[in-house]
């Protein structure tokens, strides 16, 4: 004779939802069994307390099973929220975030005009080294200069420059 609760010899346990409710868990038929496993019972009974066991099975059954699982890991983390801040839940989260996300964005444009302030004065403080003229040396080959267009400066006699091509 089977006893009640026992499947091929193993004990079938609960899902956390079924457990916390203390109803029978039909594992075909259950709604929290895929999302609320029995060794996470610390889930279901958070967003329990904070959305309580009808509205979140209206809110899996309302969904497509393949968007169930984002459903539960966002009722998880706003249940968590809700507890640690009562009032605004994640929404103090996002807002925290969003000041420190200004506050950093001010830092790093005060370090960028400090940097470029900082590269300014080096430059204004720094001379440039002298620049010196280097010798070009030809080839002698006659081929080599046949294809080359040679360029020559004159001077007139007010000493302006005068290219030839």
């Amino acid at each position: 004779m089977r006893q009640k609760g026992h499947r091929h010899g193993r004990t079938v346990s609960p899902c956390a939802g079924c457990k916390l409710l203390r109803r029978k868990c039909v594992k075909d038929s259950c709604v929290f069994a895929p999302y609320f496993p029995a060794k996470e019972p610390y889930k279901f009974a958070i967003v329990h307390k904070i959305f309580g066991a009808s509205n979140v099975n209206k809110m899996l059954q309302e969904l497509s099973e393949n968007h169930r699982s984002d459903a539960v890991d966002s009722m998880v983390y706003e249940a968590n929220a809700r507890i640690q801040d009562p009032v605004y839940g994640c929404v103090g989260t996002i807002s925290s975030l969003h000041r420190q996300l200004e506050t950093l964005q001010t830092q790093l444009a005060f370090a960028q005009a400090e940097l470029i302030h900082i590269r300014t004065l080096h430059r204004i403080h720094t001379k440039p080294p002298p620049y010196t003229a280097s010798t070009v040396t030809f080839p002698s080959n006659k081929d080599f200069y046949s294809d080359i267009d040679m360029a020559v400066a004159y001077t007139d006699d007010a000493g302006d420059f005068l290219w030839s091509c």
